[in-house]
């Protein structure tokens, strides 16, 4: 019970007070909104088509009248094969010289030093073909409508043809509707067509192919682009039934005439077997496995399928209900075409609702593979060639990806990630060995790929500001302690994280060492702050340094939290604990700020979308104190608010751990900014960070982690959470910390405290009005809201109200 509950109620009289306090607002909470976005015309750009996805096979639906188009996506077909683990042998001797250099303050020579210590660069995410049904009916259009609901996970479309050819048969013309999903128990991606079906069914692809139509089926086999003995290959099978009318097979077509209902099932297999596994030689059996779920598809009905597929997702996606302000006094909203209620900002508080369920929308529907993390694109590209190759880059986009996994009650979609990173550790001694000589752990850098690589990028010519980076790994094990936080999973931390954060934290040990101008005290060299440049006291514009602030907060945050993870296992920390006491702590410039750099440098781009000295604000949780804060603050002020999408994430998350619900809304709405489509080059259009007219964010181009960024940012506003495990689980959970003017009332369900708690709770007039706490674990959990402080001692599987 809370320690400052009067004790007036009766024990069975408190039961039944509770039961329906708990009742109520379960009730209440439940309500939201139907989360829904609408247009009224077909997409003409891949920022304006609707995403599917099963966590595996991906589909943009551009839906369309005299053809529609679909772009299809498996998230395991890439160029290239497994790493060579010999690259990089000899490079390390270069490391003294660049360190000896940088010592000398010549940091133009120890600029140019660096490009000895690249490698390749990643593999390319590659697009699997692209679908297109031509409707044969003539007529003039009318009433076209395009939908994806996110409460199902289903798009559809519909429109009538008038006119010629139109007349004879009704008056009120011919109609065509259209629903699509991607199903992940049955591993397809399923189409319906209803009304008058004439249409004309094509299969083919940008990456070398061979497409072949008999019967009902079209098989479209082929492989990343490359030397087919070496790259990834795949096999997509299209099965199409037909209720009335005819089917016929040409080449590589389908055509149906005269149907009042027409099923399209879709499946794929390729060859990927494992980040080490030669994609030919030690290939995955493709064919036989695309064949067994094209028979799968004779087992059920369309609609036990489409039931399937919505129970699947709603498991996952109905844990967590939200609703800001009173939204739901505005039904008028669902009739307003989502990409106008962006330009418009007709109704603020559904449009912010919907693009935070639109983030859980996205991380469900493309992070359900085992081993293959969420890319750059989420899962979803038309592009033979994506921006930045489609791949993972480590020193900030990967790690947004799953920032709302565990906050937002989808903890089982960073599985793969965890997966990818054993993978990384395999290949990331090798690294640590030939580029640093470093004999202990394992490191990952600036980019990865589908192979788990891990080396320095850049190819000894490109710049050392972003691919001279080595703390990749060291930053993307946080992800694992924050599943331990949020599940208390010991056995999960002793044989899963544990040994991958230590081998992290190894890797750090070694690569540190003494600074020269500070006896005892511990610093890395060489060191860059990821894809930003300082300009020295002397007017050099570089980017090699030593003693970064963003090296020493990874490494200070790993170090804290190996030292925490160990004394959990019974391990023995003295060595982490004594490399943690001696790191170069933080500094403050004279304009105020916290210092990116080992001396109080200039950035070149003051407002630099990167603000990676501030990781231990958010993600980490080591920068505290009100001194360190306040610097903190003025960097953020600094930078100022215009800057790419995922970086407009990431301040979302910032200013919130600052307790400034104000200024963490002002960057949420700037999140919200419309962008035109990066095709669309008309006089007057707008390129810049923001949201597309499909919601999907705008660096520009298109990268997803600045989705996640939001509906992480939505969830720390809302609710901030710390753990101490040991000796005995010890939670703390603010609620409200950073609540804007504008969400003033609200309420939300089923959001997730570390220390394992799910909360629920509602709020008028800025203040929590009631809610329940469900505890997964046994553990004591202090309640902060409404400026008071309850502490409670809960048994595993008890539920509690929230009172005022």
């Amino acid at each position: 019970m809370p320690t400052s509950m009067p004790n007036k109620i009766q024990k069975g009289e408190s039961r039944w007070f509770s039961f329906f306090l708990l009742l109520l607002t379960a009730l209440s909470i439940k309500a939201q909104q139907p989360m829904r976005l609408w247009y009224n015309q077909p997409a003409q750009y891949f920022e304006e088509s609707l995403p599917i996805g099963n966590g595996r096979l991906g589909a943009l639906v551009y839906g369309g009248t005299d053809t529609c188009t679909i772009h299809l996506n498996d998230i395991t077909l890439w160029t290239g094969q497994p790493v060579d683990r010999q690259e990089g042998v000899g490079s390390a001797k270069w490391i003294p010289e660049i360190r000896k250099a940088l010592f000398n303050e010549n940091y133009a020579l120890a600029d140019s030093l660096q490009l000895h210590v690249e490698g390749h660069n990643s593999q390319f995410y590659q697009p699997l073909g692209t679908l297109r049904i031509i409707d044969l009916n003539k007529g003039s259009i009318a009433h076209y409508r395009r939908a994806l609901s996110l409460d199902s996970a289903l798009v559809t479309d519909h429109y009538v043809r008038k006119g010629t050819g139109a007349a004879n048969h009704s008056q009120k013309g011919l109609s065509l509707s259209r629903e699509y999903f991607a199903s992940a128990p049955d591993s397809l991606i399923a189409i319906r067509l209803t009304g008058d079906v004439n249409v004309r069914i094509l299969l083919t692809a940008q990456i070398p192919h061979h497409a072949k139509a008999s019967g009902n089926q079209i098989i479209q086999t082929g492989h990343a682009v490359g030397n087919p003995q070496e790259s990834i290959h795949f096999c997509t099978m299209l099965q199409a039934t037909n209720k009335g009318g005819t089917i016929e097979a040409s080449d590589s077509s389908l055509t149906i005439r005269g149907a009042s209902e027409a099923i399209i099932y879709i499946v794929n297999r390729t060859s990927f077997n494992g980040f080490d596994k030669h994609p030919v030689r030690e290939g995955a059996p493709y064919l036989e496995r695309a064949t067994d779920d094209i028979w799968h598809t004779r087992n059920l009905s369309y609609n036990e399928f489409r039931q399937r597929h919505i129970a699947d997702y709603q498991q996952y996606y109905n844990r967590v209900r939200l609703q800001l302000g009173n939204s739901s006094h505005h039904p008028a909203t669902l009739d307003i075409p989502t990409d106008q209620l962006l330009k418009e900002n007709t109704n603020p508080r559904y449009l912010e609702t919907l693009y935070f369920q639109y983030g859980r929308y996205l991380l469900i529907s493309c992070s359900r593979t085992k081993g293959v993390p969420a890319n750059l694109q989420g899962l979803w590209t038309p592009y033979l060639w994506s921006p930045w190759r489609g791949n993972y880059t480590m020193n900030i986009n990967l790690e947004e990806n799953y920032w709302p996994a565990f906050t937002a009650n989808l903890a089982e979609m960073a599985e793969p990630l965890d997966d990818f990173i054993r993978a990384l550790a395999e290949n990331g001694q090798h690294t640590a060995r030939h580029f640093y000589d470093v004999r202990q752990g394992w490191c990952a850098s600036h980019n990865s790929d589908l192979w788990a690589m891990t080396n320095p990028v850049g190819e000894n010519r490109e710049s050392p500001m972003w691919a001279c980076w080595n703390m990749g790994g060291a930053w993307l094990v946080q992800t694992l302690w924050e599943r331990y936080l949020f599940t208390l999973d010991k056995q999960y931390l002793k044989h899963i994280a544990y040994p991958l954060m230590k081998g992290a934290a190894d890797f750090c040990l070694n690569w540190l060492i003494e600074n020269p101008h500070k006896r005892g005290e511990l610093i890395t060299a060489p060191s860059t702050s990821p894809e930003n440049e300082y300009i020295t006291d002397k007017g050099y514009q570089g980017v090699t340094c030593y003693g970064g602030a963003a090296d020493l907060a990874i490494i200070r945050e790993l170090l804290l939290d190996v030292c925490v993870a160990g004394s959990v296992c019974g391990y023995n920390i003295a060595t982490y604990k004594t490399a943690l006491q001696r790191l170069r702590p933080y500094t403050i410039g004279k304009e105020g700020d916290l210092n990116e750099w080992y001396h109080d440098w200039k950035d070149k781009d003051p407002k630099h979308r990167h603000q990676s000295h501030l990781i231990g604000l958010y993600p980490g949780h080591h920068l505290t104190g009100e001194e360190l804060q306040k610097a903190a603050e003025q960097t953020l002020l600094q930078k100022g608010d215009e800057t790419t999408g995922w970086s407009t994430g990431w301040r979302i998350n910032l200013w919130a751990r600052l307790k400034n619900g104000e200024k963490a809304y002002q960057i949420y709405r700037k999140l919200l900014t419309f962008t035109d489509a990066q095709d669309d080059q008309r006089p007057g259009t707008r390129h810049a960070g923001g949201t597309y007219a499909n919601l999907m964010d705008a660096h520009p181009p298109f990268q997803i982690d600045g989705n996640f960024g939001g509906t992480a940012g939505v969830c720390e506003m809302l609710m901030q959470s710390t753990c101490t495990p040991a000796p005995t689980p010890s939670t703390q959970i603010e609620l409200l910390p950073a609540l804007p003017q504008e969400w003033s009332e609200g309420k939300v369900g089923g959001l997730c405290a570390r220390g394992g708690y799910e909360v629920s709770f509602e709020w008028k007039n800025g203040l929590v009005h009631k809610g329940e706490i469900k505890a997964r674990h046994a553990g004591t959990v202090t309640l902060l809201y409404n400026n008071q402080r309850k502490t409670f001692k809960m048994k595993a599987g008890q539920t509690l109200p929230i009172t005022t």
